[in-house]
């Protein structure tokens, strides 16, 4: 029998994200070479669709608008598309003349990091001006003057945009940045850096208010009057997520009074409806139903910060908070239920800043252990989704000494922060409370002189690209929480500026800029997306759910095991063979995902599992692979669910062919 990879299984599998229905009398043309992926374009301005090829008043298209390619024909020496706005062939609504679209060969997108911490990118003209600033020894002050330059309204010839000063939230305003190429650099100082070429269009059908059009993207920082004004609104949310099991009293109390202490400090301030506090408690459930009971609830919101009147409501209802009265079955507890629950029911899009603190001395449950099904990657996805930064206060108390290590590596995954590309865990050594009183003290303090200083003076400073605070030490932790609260409110303003003023991305058409900052290469300026439609989507949870089934019944018998998984790409794929290849060897020989990503700078997790690692593996990884898969579709779930963040890429498409920009480390 012929050794396949998990990998080569699962690209035939996923093969189904272009299956149609059988319903559908006509399907798009393939890519050249591709036996899975169909052709896409994207407009060009000034497109126009025709009833045929050459037709005189045709009806005008939206910049970059996609469609999918349904036919081709030469007339009159010019080249013309059919085209439709989706796979099932459902709605064909005309043609396009060639030369005014182009090619978009991976659904395949770009999304910028905050810039609170980095240089402003640029879009440059070509490759070979990318090229060369890349290959200075240190092109850090050649690129801060050009910024500089180029923000007082002065052109460069190298250079056809600069992206915003603010940041632009793709939650919030879509944008498209697709790519169409990329080089790879190797800087002498031995990082990777990659030149991508892209073309850029903002998504125009959102209402600009009258009063807040949006500025020019070369234009420079607004006035400090214009400022507050704009960041009158500003208001603040800091949700405290805590461990209230046994032992955990103490904590309880301290976090009370420290809020008590922080809302006499906004009542002088005059400041009370711009900074509110919520809290969460989590425990764990029990598999035995008397002690479940006695336990009461996995996860309970007891303040929404947006449902507080006074500080007084939320003194009394935070009384409310006592530790559990019997002891759960773990040591580990249920923290991402707590987590969960308070992105899901807290109305986040009311605050600017938005916090949640989590509190524990215990690691955490996770996959088919957590009530949530996840873990800490898929949950700081979620985070995410909703520009919720996620402050971790793990308490290392004495009796949790052999837990610690393990609750650090999946806290710090947690606590990863895409706006400032940092952790944003804190260890408290000994579980002291004094030390943790010190640190939820400074954390309160520092976000209610962030909101006083939104409200007297603006923004606080941008700090210059390359310069970083100094790192505190891990016996301060108070001084570690002034310093990312501090960077993090910056980003969050930024944030909430672009979102304000509806900052849009640079409208060029196509150009290069880097993937790192080149003066800091060790920051992200833009982060991969993945454009699934509602229909793959699903599909591909129906898929790995069958999948999962199969590696439960042949983790013992690895051979067993993709005799089910080529069963099923036989059922799945337009091409039952495609599994049978016998040079396949892993994701990347062959398959949609492979298509998908090929020509680009990126894989997935699994594209290196074959046979003899999975039976190398052991019964132990093999279930942490399934999980990790398991986690993976509950993330989809959640995704699924989040209405808002649906964008439509063509008129009339139908909802199964909405795009969801999904961050790419979230694919299986």
């Amino acid at each position: 029998m012929k050794k396949l990879s998990v990998a080569t299984v699962l690209a035939a599998l996923l093969a189904a994200y272009a299956t149609v229905s059988l319903a559908a009398e006509r399907t798009p043309l393939l890519q050249d070479g591709k036996k899975t992926l169909y052709r896409r374009v994207l407009t060009r301005p000034g497109a126009e669709l025709g009833a045929e090829p050459g037709a005189k008043g045709g009806t005008p298209v939206d910049a970059f608008t996609r469609y999918y390619v349904y036919a081709e024909r030469e007339q009159a020496g010019k080249r013309w598309l059919e085209v439709g706005v989706d796979t099932k062939g459902t709605r064909l609504p005309g043609w396009l003349d060639a030369a005014a679209t182009v090619p978009w060969r991976q659904q395949l997108a770009l999304a910028f990091t905050n810039p609170a911490e980095r240089g402003r990118a640029l879009f440059f003209d070509s490759w070979d001006s990318l090229e060369a600033l890349m290959a200075l020894e240190a092109p850090g002050p050649e690129l801060q003057a050009l910024t500089q330059s180029l923000a007082e309204g002065h052109k460069d010839p190298r250079v056809l945009a600069i992206e915003p000063d603010r940041h632009i939230d793709i939650n919030d305003r879509f944008y498209l940045l697709p790519i169409l190429d990329y080089h790879e650099y190797f800087a002498d100082s031995g990082h990777l850096l990659r030149g991508l070429k892209v073309a850029s269009v903002t998504k125009t059908d959102a209402p600009q208010a009258p009063s807040e059009p949006p500025e020019s993207v070369a234009s420079p920082p607004a006035d400090a009057a214009r400022e507050v004004r704009k960041l009158a609104p500003f208001r603040a949310a800091v949700v405290f997520v805590i461990d209230s099991t046994i032992s955990m009293q103490a904590y309880i109390d301290e976090a009370q009074e420290a809020v008590r202490g922080v809302y006499q400090q906004v009542a002088r301030s005059d400041l009370l409806d711009r900074v509110t506090f919520g809290l969460v408690a989590f425990r764990a459930r029990s598999d035995d139903p008397t002690r479940n009971e006695r336990l009461e609830y996995v996860a309970r919101l007891f303040v929404d910060p947006s449902r507080v009147a006074s500080p007084a409501e939320f003194l009394a209802k935070a009384s409310a908070v006592r530790e559990a009265r019997t002891t759960t079955d773990h040591f580990d507890e249920d923290p991402y239920a707590g987590v969960q629950l308070a992105l899901e029911q807290i109305p986040w899009h009311r605050f600017g800043a938005r916090f949640l603190v989590l509190v524990t001395d215990a690691g955490a449950l996770e996959g088919d252990a957590s009530t949530t099904g996840l873990r800490a990657e898929e949950v700081r996805s979620a985070a995410a989704a909703k520009d919720v930064a996620l402050i971790v206060l793990h308490l290392k108390t004495p009796q949790g000494a052999d837990n610690h290590a393990g609750a650090e590596t999946q806290y710090r995954t947690l606590a990863e922060n895409p706006a400032i590309q940092d952790s944003l865990y804190i260890p408290v050594r000994t579980g002291s409370v004094q030390t943790y009183r010190e640190a939820v003290a400074s954390l309160a303090e520092t976000v209610t002189r962030l909101i006083q200083r939104a409200a007297q003076g603006g923004p606080v400073p941008s700090p210059e690209p390359g310069e970083t605070a100094a790192e505190p030490t891990v016996d301060d932790p108070a001084a570690r929480v002034r310093d990312l609260v501090g960077r993090l409110g910056y980003a969050m303003q930024l944030a909430y500026l672009g979102r304000r003023e509806r900052t849009a991305a640079p409208e060029v058409f196509e150009a290069w800029i880097s993937d790192r900052d080149l003066a800091q290469p060790t920051v992200r300026a833009v982060e991969a997306r993945v454009l699934l439609t509602k229909d793959q989507l699903s599909t591909l949870h129906e898929i790995l759910d069958r999948v999962l089934e199969t590696a439960n019944a042949g983790l013992l018998e690895p051979d067993a095991f993709f005799d089910n998984l080529r069963s099923l790409a036989a059922q799945y794929t337009r091409d039952p063979n495609l599994a049978n290849t016998a040079d396949a060897r892993s994701l990347a020989d062959l398959g949609l995902l492979a298509e998908y990503l090929d020509g680009l700078p990126y894989d997935s997790e699994v594209m290196r599992v074959d046979l003899d690692t999975w039976s190398r593996w052991g019964v132990q990884k093999q279930q942490d692979f399934v999980a990790r898969i398991k986690s993976k579709l509950r993330l989809y779930e959640i995704y699924n669910a989040d209405a808002d963040r649906w964008v439509s890429l063509a008129p009339d498409s139908p909802p199964g062919a909405h795009v969801y920009p999904v961050p790419l480390h979230d694919l299986p």
